[in-house]
């Protein structure tokens, strides 16, 4: 009894850090931003200064599955590296300098509505009445808290939350896809390698469209980024996985809602973003119609 106890009591530490060291990325990327740093250049920074912990964990994992994995395998693996780390982190860094951080989470939290209607669409997964109402209150919630946004910075924050939804339909596409590939390589492993990719391909887009000038820019650039590598990155990565294991998904899927709440709290404290009534109960909308979403999936 003591063990289980134990566990359970570990395993929702570890999703409650996850989740609030994820939810600060969106608030070090606008912080980093007040430095004049491009896009591209902080998400270079971002996937370099985690390579070399995702190189090592990489390497320790090659042998860690006795299955079989085949040349095709490793070209999906590269697909879904470049579709879920990289082109999703690049939608949604180049989102958040149009829109503030709140809204950036809270857009990014309908990923779970995204999967379920992807997976209706490709593999024809029998969509629910219960699936149906939570993705329109999901929907209706995030069209609450962007209502209130409109007028406020022009059409900037339309072309921010567009990009801020196909970083959503991206990673959500990259949970449906990989879901099959990751038992043959195991988490670790697989998310060690989509990561190395995904770096991979953000070094080619720098190295084609970047402005080469990555020595000069302030110290505290450079410590942001770090930062949002270690702590926002790699460290939540691995706590996240970790509760999953220890709780499961779907006890894990309660605590998912702390990120939204997170990242509005740490963007009124270090960002000075303003929080309307409106946007209050847009994001508890939000919330309500993930959580069923997220419990449907797990029945």
């Amino acid at each position: 009894m003591f063990k289980t106890s134990s566990k359970t009591t570990i395993g929702i530490i570890y999703a409650i850090l996850g989740i609030l060291l994820f939810s600060a990325k969106a608030v070090l990327v606008k912080l980093a931003y007040g430095y004049s740093i491009d896009h591209l250049t902080l998400l270079l920074f971002r996937m370099v200064f985690a390579l070399p912990f995702y190189v090592a964990i990489a390497y320790k994992c090659k042998n860690s599955k006795s299955v079989t994995i085949r040349t095709k395998d490793y070209l999906w693996l590269f697909l879904f590296g470049f579709l879920g780390y990289y082109l999703a982190s690049l939608f949604d860094f180049v989102g958040l300098q149009y829109i503030k951080a709140g809204l950036e989470r809270i857009i990014l939290f309908i990923y779970p509505t995204i999967v379920v209607l992807l997976s209706w669409l490709f593999f024809k997964k029998k969509l629910s009445t219960q699936q149906s109402l939570a993705i329109f209150i999901t929907y209706v919630g995030v069209l609450i808290t962007f209502w209130d946004e409109i007028g406020l910075e022009g059409t900037s924050v339309y072309k921010g939350a567009f990009l801020i939804f196909l970083s959503a339909i991206t990673y959500a596409s990259y949970l449906v896809g990989s879901g099959w590939l990751i038992p043959k390589f195991g988490v670790l492993r697989f998310t060690a390698n989509a990561m190395i990719v995904s770096t991979f391909c953000v070094v080619v887009h720098f190295l084609i469209q970047g402005n080469y000038a990555i020595f000069s820019y302030p110290k505290e650039v450079y410590f942001i980024s770090a930062v949002m590598a270690i702590f926002c990155t790699l460290i939540p990565s691995f706590l996240v996985s970790s509760a999953i294991e220890k709780l499961g998904a779907n006890t894990f899927s309660i605590f998912g809602s702390l990120g939204p709440v997170s990242t509005i709290v740490l963007a009124f404290i270090f960002l000075e973003e303003r929080i309307s009534l409106l946007q209050v109960v847009g994001m508890l909308i939000v919330i309500s119609g993930v959580s069923i979403i997220s419990k449907k999936k797990e029945e």
